[in-house]
């Protein structure tokens, strides 16, 4: 039960903010000294949000430290550090889904950190075991529907929607995509290897069409009657109840949510 849990918290953390020291030691070279010496850090991001910039800037009025930021997607990023090698300037990478996090501590590019600020900050189920990251934020992968042709009570858990009544009405982005990848490792860790490839399986027969686009466009399909139901993370459909124009409100209004875990579920309208 524990190891489930801990593998629920990691998805609940995709596409939040995680945080993992460069390690400059393991690429090659010595690490390039103590920031207060320096008076600047290196931060690699695969985020670009106005909260974060504001974060930083208080960072840098309160320590007198500049933050400079490269800011590109989490897989370029985690190229760029293995090409730099030992001349890469990185500092930090904060970056989205800890399934990313997990490919930059398997190719050798982080560093274990001990910190009691963080590690009374932040709770041991977002915290990797041995210091190698840290989660700053998180949100959920949940089950959007078109409100029009499902009933909130006919949907329940992931599990659930492999189930053959949804032939040819569910839709999601490539299994490429970390987000998915993620939801996969919950599944695995709750369910097992069985019956995880046979859920993988029963979503693939109940395709509507062949995976595209991104989250955004899966919330527009359903929306439209294209399909019924898909996988999307919280935030995107945030934004579009939240936009300025009125056809993403519209879209929005089209459309209900399940919070769902292994098991369990919650429903949203």
């Amino acid at each position: 039960m524990d190891r489930q849990c801990k593998f629920r918290d990691v998805v609940f953390l995709a596409s939040g903010a995680a945080m993992a020291a460069v390690a400059a030691d393991q690429l090659g070279r010595p690490p390039v000294g103590n920031a207060q010496a320096s008076r600047v850090v290196n931060l690699y991001s695969a985020r670009h949000y106005d909260t974060d910039k504001a974060l930083y800037e208080n960072f840098t009025r309160k320590t007198g430290i500049k933050v400079n930021i490269v800011q590109a997607e989490a897989d370029k990023l985690i190229e760029r550090i293995k090409s730099e090698g030992a001349n890469t300037p990185a500092d930090l990478l904060i970056t989205v889904d800890a399934g990313n996090l997990w490919r930059a501590q398997s190719a050798g590019l982080l560093q274990p950190i001990q910190s009691q600020i963080l590690q009374s900050a932040i709770p041991a189920s977002l915290r990797e075991p041995n210091g190698y990251w840290f989660g700053l934020s998180k949100r959920a992968r949940i089950i959007v529907y078109n409100k029009a042709r499902i009933k909130p009570a006919e949907l329940s858990t992931y599990e659930a929607v492999a189930n053959p009544k949804w032939k040819g009405r569910f839709i999601c982005r490539s299994s490429n995509n970390v987000y998915n990848q993620s939801l996969t490792g919950s599944i695995l860790a709750a369910n097992g290897a069985g019956k995880t490839e046979a859920w993988a399986r029963g979503l693939v027969a109940n395709f509507a069409r062949p995976p595209e686009g991104n989250d955004t466009s899966q919330i527009k399909a359903v929306a439209s009657g294209l399909a019924d139901l898909t996988f999307v993370n919280t935030y995107y459909v945030v934004r579009l109840a939240k936009s300025q124009k009125a056809e993403d409100r519209a879209i929005a209004a089209k459309i209900g949510v399940v919070f769902s875990q292994s098991g369990r579920s919650r429903h949203s309208r």
